[in-house]
């Protein structure tokens, strides 16, 4: 086993040791980290068998496979709480829901330390987050990427945080974003299945992979506004992975506008982004239904496109 160091990160790696096992154990025993250490990095997507991808921690692994394991540097052990302006659509004791704006980071992690959602939140909270998902994540029971816009929900006590988590695992959470992409899908709407897990190639993105592996996600998808060379589409999530709409909608050849891992914008399209200076995905996370889970009361929330979407959606249809 040996451990190198390269941008901020230590990557271990070795080889299961004697008899093998259960995945977790075996790379506990092999690493010197510890098994929920061990199950953290599975679902961050930091570890690889053989060179691919591993998420599942009770797998059985055999003596001699080879691992590569990831770990990032360690993060403040208290995320500091900073008045940075949030949007509140809805707020009690239990929970609050903001409009997040694009370009805020939900918490912090490396080579994102402050300025995030979870820094705002512990100032405008003042100590009432839940303690659930752990100091530098407190009160997050979901998250919606950096430059994605839109609803997200936080929990501000225990109960709370894990009465969400429930629904959120059971998949009742109602989530519609709303998409600028590529061209114009046939048929005008649909669904799309693919399981989803970090490419064996790139960490920071993430791929569809075969049945088996990853994780199950499931997309519905309709279009509401088509063009032949790009489309507004609304798009209701059945679960929630990491970059689900991103990797989906390019699975079918109509990637995001903006979106520079993958999508593939038209070039007649690219002089319009270039002069707004549109440099994000153009997915906003519109509509957030759930039951409150304390008062069982049902709760919906519906956020309109920001600014910049707006005014992306005007230069688009006076080039149409």
């Amino acid at each position: 086993m040996f451990l190198d160091m390269i941008r901020g990160e230590r990557i271990i790696e070795g080889a299961i040791g004697a008899n093998g096992g259960r995945l977790d154990k075996a790379l506990a025993d092999a690493s010197g980290l510890s098994r929920e250490r061990i199950k953290a990095l599975l679902g961050e997507g930091r570890i690889t068998l053989d060179r691919q991808p591993a998420t599942q921690a009770s797998i059985k692994v055999s003596e001699g496979t080879p691992f590569a394991i990831t770990v990032p540097d360690a993060i403040p052990a208290m995320a500091a709480a900073q008045d940075i302006p949030l949007v509140v659509v809805y707020e009690d004791e239990h929970l609050i829901v903001v409009d997040k704006p694009a370009g805020l980071v939900v918490h912090p992690a490396a080579g994102n330390l402050d300025c995030t959602l979870v820094n705002a939140l512990l100032h405008h909270c003042r100590g009432q987050l839940s303690g659930i998902g752990g100091v530098a994540r407190p009160g997050i029971v979901h998250r919606i990427d950096k430059d994605t816009s839109g609803l997200i929900v936080a929990a501000k006590s225990d109960t709370a945080h894990e009465g969400l988590a429930r629904q959120f695992a059971d998949h009742s959470i109602e989530r519609i974003y709303l998409a600028f992409v590529a061209g114009r899908p046939v048929p005008p709407a649909g669904t799309v299945r693919g399981n989803i897990a970090r490419s064996s190639t790139n960490r920071k993105k993430m791929a569809l992979v075969s049945e088996g592996r990853g994780k199950h996600a499931v997309t519905h998808y309709k279009t509401k506004e088509g063009y032949r060379d790009w489309s507004v589409i609304q798009c209701e999530l059945e679960t929630g992975r990491t970059h689900q709409v991103r990797v989906h909608m390019a699975s079918i050849g109509h990637g995001l506008l903006g979106d520079a891992v993958y999508g593939r914008t038209h070039p007649r399209l690219r002089p319009i982004l270039s002069q707004l200076h549109f440099a994000r995905q153009a997915l906003h996370a519109a509509v957030l239904g759930f039951v409150h889970p304390v008062t069982d009361d049902p709760l919906r929330f519906e956020s309109a496109p920001p600014a910049d979407m707006e005014e992306l959606l005007v230069e688009l249809r006076r080039s149409s």
